[in-house]
């Protein structure tokens, strides 16, 4: 079982706030996770007056590494069954 969001330290709960805040970015052709589109972030750091705005984007690049990872092996794992099927 995963640990409650509240079991994290206050700046890694910062980052999956804002984190769910941006928009998810796929490829078309693929159907690939291409990641958060982060064009707006700064903006969010600012809005929600985050002070360690260092620390709050590298737990969130994390995040987005870990998650993309899991979507793209689902996707994967989902496009050669999909193959596989006559």
């Amino acid at each position: 079982m995963p640990p409650a969001l509240d079991s994290y330290p206050y700046e890694v709960q910062l980052a999956f706030f804002i984190y769910s805040l941006l928009q998810d970015t796929w490829d078309g052709m693929s159907g690939m996770y291409m990641g958060k589109n982060m064009s707006g972030l700064g903006e969010l750091l600012d809005i929600y007056e985050i002070e360690d705005k260092k620390t709050v984007v590298f737990f969130m690049k994390h995040i987005d590494q870990q998650r993309g990872d899991s979507i793209n092996t689902e996707v994967q794992r989902k496009q050669k069954q999909a193959r596989k099927k006559p």
